[in-house]
């Protein structure tokens, strides 16, 4: 994508995971996250821009809240699921893609692809990138 725009958020919540490669994080713990959606575009709309920043942002937050400060092991969306930082990228990814398609951003017929980065720490990250 020759155009992106990045918005930023954060959540923070508690889980736990199944398996014995999670070592000590099979026990309940809590996790802070920064939380960067990326939206890319091939070509600008007609007002010059890949997505309105300000429902972009207020998109995200609506995502982060209902996410945050919650047990995600309590969640039904997330029964049986061990919520991986990749996981949780996907879940956020796909949110947004169903916000897009409700008209939630505004006109984004030129919208492409979203990435979702969730930074766990200043040097461990992951990142789910999907199509619109």
């Amino acid at each position: 994508m020759p155009y992106t725009v990045t918005v930023r958020d954060h959540m923070m919540v508690a889980h736990s995971f199944t398996g014995e490669a999670f070592g000590p994080a099979q026990r309940l713990h809590g996790a802070t996250f920064v939380v960067d959606a990326t939206f890319g575009a091939d070509e600008l709309d007609a007002d010059g821009v890949v997505v309105d920043i300000g429902r972009a942002s207020a998109a995200l937050a609506e995502i982060t809240g209902a996410l945050g400060y919650r047990n995600l092991d309590e969640e039904p969306d997330f029964a049986g699921v061990n919520t991986t930082t990749e996981v949780l990228c996907r879940t956020i990814a796909d949110r947004l893609a169903d916000a897009v398609a409700a008209g939630d951003l505004g006109p984004a017929a030129g919208l492409a692809t979203i990435t979702v980065t969730l930074h766990e720490s200043h040097i461990a990250w992951a990142s789910y990138a999907r199509p619109l």
